[in-house]
C-alpha cells in the first residue's frame, strides 16, 4: 500500500529512551518540591512509569497532596531531567533520522511523553524540521488517559496532516494497538532494545531501521 503520511511515536524511534534511574530521580525530585522528601520508594516507582489516575490518587491521599497540583509538578520536573539529558548528549537521536529527509511522505510525531519534553527535542536536535505535528500529553492526570493505546493524539496529528493513507511507526505494542484503534496500518521497529521482544500484537509491518521505510511506503 502506497502511504501519503508516517507518523513516529518518539522515544525508541526516533531518539534514544531515557534511562529508567533518571526518570525515577526526577520522581523522586517532584516529591521533594511537593514536600514529601522521604517518599516510600514503592510510590516513586509507581509514579515514574504507567501511572494512572487512579494509581495518583491514591499515592497522593498517602501525603496528602493535591492530585493535579502533584502531577503538574511530576511532569515538570521529569521533562526538565530529560532535556538536560538531550543538553548533555545522554539522549540523542538514532542515527537513521537523517534518512527520513528524503522521505516523501507527511509526518508527524506522537509522543506519551510530556508536550514540553516532545517540543524541547523537535527544537534541540537537527532533523526534526519534516515534522508537521508533534503531539505529547499535557501536563494533567486526564491526559493519561489519552495515552497509547487510546488513539486521542494520534487521531489528532493525522487530521493536522490531512492524512489519505497512514502509517504509525512505534517500538511499544501499545503503539501498534494504537493504530489499529484509530483505522490506520502500523510498523513495530525492533530498536536494539527490542531486538528479541516477543510480540503478542500484530502489526501490519515490522521494520529493523527507519531505512526500511522507503520500501513499506512505495509497496
Amino acid at each position: 500500500m502506497r502511504y501519503d503520511t508516517v507518523v513516529f511515536d518518539n522515544d525508541g524511534v526516533l531518539v534514544g529512551r531515557t534511562r529508567f534511574d533518571v526518570l525515577r530521580e526526577a520522581t523522586r525530585d517532584a516529591f521533594e518540591e511537593c514536600g514529601v522528601d522521604d517518599p516510600d520508594p514503592d510510590d516513586v516507582e509507581r509514579m515514574t512509569i504507567g501511572a494512572t489516575p487512579g494509581s495518583v490518587g491514591t499515592v497522593c491521599q498517602t501525603y496528602d497532596l493535591d492530585p493535579g497540583s502533584f502531577w503538574r509538578t511530576r511532569d515538570d520536573v521529569v521533562s526538565r531531567a530529560q532535556q538536560q539529558e538531550a543538553r548533555e548528549g545522554r539522549k540523542t537521536p538514532y542515527n537513521d533520522l537523517d534518512t527520513l529527509k528524503e522521505l516523501d511522505v507527511k509526518m508527524g510525531i506522537v509522543s506519551s511523553n510530556q508536550q514540553a519534553t516532545v517540543d524541547f527535542l523537535v527544537e534541540h536536535f537537527e532533523g526534526f524540521e519534516q515534522f508537521g505535528a508533534a503531539y505529547g500529553r499535557e501536563p494533567t492526570i486526564h491526559s493519561l488517559q489519552l495515552r497509547k493505546p487510546n488513539p486521542h493524539y494520534l487521531e489528532q496529528a493525522l487530521s493536522d496532516l490531512d492524512a489519505g493513507s497512514a502509517l504509525f511507526v512505534g517500538d511499544n505494542e501499545s503503539d501498534i494497538k494504537a493504530a489499529e484503534n484509530a483505522g490506520v496500518d502500523s510498523a513495530f521497529i525492533r530498536r536494539p532494545h527490542r531486538r528479541d521482544w516477543e510480540l503478542n500484537v500484530w502489526p501490519t509491518w515490522e521494520i529493523d531501521s527507519l531505512d526500511d521505510l522507503f520500501d513499506v511506503c512505495s509497496t
